[in-house]
């Protein structure tokens, strides 16, 4: 009788369960709505709008079309800025994965104290962006930091490695690299979702260490391998508090450090170049854009899918 009740209470125009649940939903949905149009969208479509603009923050914005864009292709500095980014991005992505993946591969054996291993792996990925391990790296790679005191136990003279332009880059690649335990970690998850099965059919058939892993632990990872592989460029990309604390917000020495995103705050919040910090900003959302589907794209030949 109870359905026979709520069947007529509908035919009678009652509400329906289900549009009772579609506007819980859309309640509890509605702040983070509200929040995406004016504090991503709203904010998007500005910065696309001042990119056409010349605007300093004091004065209204003026019209000018192309000439922030045009300005960028004979700016040496934002071109050495992009050099640097670049290479930033194209070593010390690749060294991060190859050191999380090994460091996953070893913590899969099953060692003891293994949740210990992972928190102390995973805390420098929670650490390494911010501004207080940027200045221990300062500290450590100073002329008379901890690294150049180890150096020093081994007879070896140490020096100012992030004042000297030929290894200030380095230390930020190294930094980054140091922050693997957030690939490690999703590395690991994936190896733990591999079956056993295949690695006792392959020792079976007499396949050593390296064939199974080039034939089944590679294969069988590749999604996991591309997730990572995306989101590690992604943010690499955006770094910037790294190089703006060791180099004191200057990207010195001569420019080595100078992140294209340290550039893009020195236009913007130190030169007050809003128009022309917008149009960077898009351009850097371009470059993202362009890898991130250059990635997609090559995935359909290397990445592989049980389905």
């Amino acid at each position: 009788m109870s359905v026979l009740s709520e069947l007529g209470s509908i035919r009678k125009g009652g509400v329906r369960p289900e549009n009772k649940d579609n506007k819980a939903a859309a309640g509890f949905l509605a702040p983070w709505g509200l929040g995406l149009v004016l504090i991503t969208i709203g904010p998007m479509i500005a910065s696309l709008y001042l990119s056409f603009t010349n605007y300093n923050l004091l004065q209204a914005p003026k019209w000018i079309g192309l000439a922030n864009y045009e300005r960028m292709l004979s700016d040496p500095r934002l071109l050495n800025s992009l050099r640097v980014t670049f290479t930033y991005v194209f070593v010390s992505v690749p060294v991060q994965l190859a050191l999380a993946l090994a460091l996953a591969m070893l913590l899969d054996k099953g060692i003891r104290g293994l949740a210990i291993y992972r928190s102390v792996y995973y805390l420098p990925s929670l650490l390494g962006s911010s501004v207080a391990i940027a200045l221990l790296w300062k500290r450590i790679f100073g002329a008379d930091g901890l690294f150049n005191q180890f150096l020093a136990i081994f007879g070896i003279e140490g020096q100012a490695w992030i004042s000297d332009p030929d290894t200030a880059l380095g230390t930020l690649i190294t930094l980054n690299v140091w922050t693997f335990g957030a690939p490690m970690v999703i590395f690991l998850a994936g190896l733990r979702q591999i079956p056993v099965m295949y690695y006792e059919a392959a020792a079976v058939d007499g396949a050593g260490r390296w064939r199974r892993f080039r034939s089944i632990t590679l294969p069988l990872l590749s999604p996991i391998i591309f997730f990572n592989l995306v989101l590690q460029i992604i943010h690499a990309f955006q770094s910037f508090t790294q190089a703006f604390i060791v180099s004191g917000g200057t990207g010195g020495p001569a420019d080595s450090t100078m992140f294209y995103t340290l550039y893009l705050y020195q236009k913007g919040f130190g030169q007050l170049q809003m128009g022309y910090a917008s149009a960077m900003a898009w351009v850097l959302l371009v470059i993202i854009a362009i890898f991130t589907g250059i990635n997609f794209y090559f995935s359909k030949k290397w990445v592989f899918y049980d389905d």
